[in-house]
């Protein structure tokens, strides 16, 4: 590596300049159609009718993209694109495929963002946020990202993320990279993102792109998501493949979909499920999880009300506290005022399992992208040192430090930490709950509102519904409930292993009687 950084943001602003030239060039009109909150569904009626291509909806993301990437909002959602002329080649593709009559699905043409820790074997670079990774290119797409092409999806580019997933610093800022900068919460671009998947959020939210991909470790799905006003899901572990994403924990760690509506976001999960032979704990399902898209599934479903995950914001509580009463009214029997019950004591020995797992996964993920420029920690550490001006202008690297110093001996006491954490978790927390009150699902809000960016002190967390089902690897919905002040805020619903399809029913129902969702102006302020 130089200390020198190469010119990604000129790269970008030359390909969306381009972008203009050739639809200029090819004298297409402006299209009536209103994309603000456009859904799949609408963007697919749209095309079916010939009143949009699919190249018309990806020259149209592009510009949003130029307008307020770096300009306007400045929301440094986006680090790289596809050059143009390969992502209307693609998307022409599809518009042929589709006057032929041949449609691959409800994402056939619709644009997608890759978090950029994901793999993509389309010339755009793995960074996980760091210049140290900017050179580096795979040879293959993660199992994930091959499921989405198949689909139909355009993938056109590559979303901000914390650097390394949020797992280099215990200081850190959440949303930047030294790869892309820090990323910006549309609501008001003074305020985090939170979590990793930071322009994942940002961009869905901020409407430069229908659909985006994001992962989790714990909170990096959920917690973006619910500070920026939209759906994720993160699924149980398996669900989706691991397989081409750069490791924190495999323990833990999955990817998920980020859309604007729940519907959206079953259609982005339903494409990318499929049994990965290259992960060990991936698994199929034999049906679509569209099928649980109901107006009417919170009718006799009992959910437990988690007031341990609370008391960390009296505006997000009260907010929460409203909304209670619209599970109740849809047919839902509240069991108030739990907390698990045999308590919550994972925290030491998750954090034993990331350090241990994070040294020993990246290895691995290193040793199958053998043309990369880094092949463990040790080295990935020592030059974060050598060229600390560019890469940790703001931040250390505690955590990078802490991981090296695990070694292969401490395995007996890693393995003993991940069985107690699982337990403590899984069958003796979410599962214990849910067996004691005889219940379906698990509620309570998400996180607290965006906090002011700080990269002097980092990130002002408070508390987090994320921890239970993430250390689990049970599924996990976030969905928008309301707002504190202008900032959104979000709702959790979780349960047990392989529930997806009964907290779909109910984050559905709920976001059908709530839409709480609404577009951010992406005006900055000064407050």
């Amino acid at each position: 590596m130089t200390t020198k950084r190469k010119p990604t943001w000129r790269r970008l602003l030359l390909t969306l300049f381009s972008a203009g030239l050739l639809w200029q060039s090819q004298g297409l009109a402006a299209t009536e159609f209103n994309y603000q909150e456009a859904t799949v569904d609408q963007l697919q009626a749209a095309m079916t009718s010939g009143e949009l291509s699919a190249e018309a909806i990806v020259k149209h993301y592009y510009a949003e993209i130029v307008k307020h990437n770096e300009r306007g909002a400045d929301l440094r959602a986006v680090t790289q694109l596809l050059p143009l002329v390969d992502a209307v080649a693609l998307a022409r593709k599809l518009d042929r495929e589709r006057a032929a009559g041949q449609s691959r699905g409800p994402l056939h043409g619709i644009p997608v963002l890759l978090k950029d820790n994901i793999d993509s074997a389309d010339g755009l670079a793995n960074t996980a946020g760091s210049l140290l990774l900017q050179d580096h290119y795979p040879a293959q797409d993660a199992f994930i990202v091959e499921r989405l092409r198949a689909a139909g999806a355009l993938i056109i580019g590559k979303a901000n993320l914390s650097e390394w997933a949020n797992f280099r610093s215990t200081g850190s800022s959440s949303g930047w990279s030294s790869y892309g900068g820090q990323t910006k919460n549309p609501f008001d671009t003074t305020r985090s993102t939170c979590g990793s998947s930071a322009g994942s959020a940002a961009a869905v939210s901020g409407n430069l792109i229908p659909l985006a991909v994001g992962t989790e470790t714990d909170g990096s799905l959920v917690c973006p998501a619910a500070i920026t006003g939209i759906v994720t899901i993160k699924p149980t572990l398996g669900l989706l493949s691991r397989s081409g994403i750069i490791p924190i924990a495999h323990s833990q760690d999955t990817a998920g979909p980020m859309a604007r509506t729940v519907r959206d976001a079953v259609y982005m999960l339903d494409a990318m499920l499929g049994e990965d032979a290259a992960d060990s704990a991936s698994y199929t399902v034999s049906e679509s999880f569209v099928s649980y898209l109901r107006s009417d599934g919170l009718q006799g479903k009992r959910i437990g009300v988690m007031r341990d995950l609370m008391g960390y914001h009296t505006g997000v509580d009260a907010v929460f506290e409203g909304q209670l009463q619209v599970l109740a009214n849809a047919g839902a029997v509240l069991i108030d005022d739990l907390s698990f019950v045999n308590g919550r004591n994972w925290g030491e020995d998750e954090f034993t399992v990331l350090l241990h797992e994070f040294k020993f996964g990246l290895a691995d993920y290193f040793a199958q992208h053998p043309q990369a420029p880094y092949q463990d920690l040790a080295g990935l550490r020592a030059d974060n040192d050598r060229y600390a001006d560019s890469l940790m202008p703001f931040f250390g690297q505690e955590l990078f430090v802490m991981a090296e110093a695990r070694t292969a001996e401490q395995q007996a006491d890693y393995e003993a930490a991940l069985a107690r954490a699982k337990q403590a978790a899984g069958p003796d927390g979410i599962d214990a709950t849910l067996a004691e009150y005889d219940l379906d699902l698990l509620v309570a809000p998400t996180t607290a509102p965006a906090w002011k960016i700080d990269l002097v002190n980092g990130d002002n967390y408070s508390g987090s519904a994320s921890s239970p089902a993430a250390v689990a690897g049970y599924p996990h919905i976030s969905v928008p409930m309301g707002f504190v002040e202008h900032l959104p805020v979000g709702m959790s619903f979780f349960a047990s292993a392989g529930d997806e399809g009964v907290l779909i029913e109910a984050a559905f129902a709920y976001e059908q009687l709530t839409q709480a969702r609404r577009a951010p102006s992406l005006m900055p302020r000064n407050h």
